[in-house]
């Protein structure tokens, strides 16, 4: 839930930022190392799921989120986009991270963060447990052996 979290809200206000509020605007300079910044947590934070050795759910709630939200783009645009935030009700800084999600979703990014999410997921290796290794029991052996 953290990884959506992260790559919806924190990814979306990011790409807000970093693009400007309007094409015709520069962000300052400020701004945009701060949406940097936040670029490089969501990516630290996504690569940190899909490297390190962590329940397969990590990848795998995300992805499917991210990908079903694309799939529905794909087959009903008008359906995808009123699940973003827009209501002049809602604070700033939810518009602001729904216009960057807006963004992600329309230019495919999620259907590509959604495919590197669930490539872990068919990971053998990420549904065994962690102390196989350890769970073998030593033997012991008579003090008269050599075996």
């Amino acid at each position: 839930m953290v990884v959506t979290a992260a790559v919806l809200a924190g990814g979306g206000w990011a790409v807000q930022q970093a693009a400007g509020s309007s094409a015709a605007t520069a962000p300052d300079s400020q701004t945009l190392w701060i949406a940097l910044g936040s670029m490089a947590a969501v990516g630290l934070v996504v690569g940190l799921v899909v490297a390190g050795r962590v329940s397969p759910l990590a990848t795998f709630l995300p992805s499917m989120v991210l990908l079903a939200w694309t799939v529905v783009y794909a087959l009903d645009v008008n359906r995808a986009l009123s699940f973003i935030p827009a209501e002049p009700s809602m604070h700033q800084l939810v518009r602001e991270a729904g216009a960057g999600v807006r963004t992600l979703l329309t230019t495919g990014v999620f259907a590509l963060l959604g495919v590197a999410l669930f490539i872990p997921v068919l990971m053998p290796s990420r549904w065994s447990r962690r102390d196989d290794d350890l769970d073998e029991e030593y033997e012991t052996t008579p003090e008269s052996s050599y075996y």
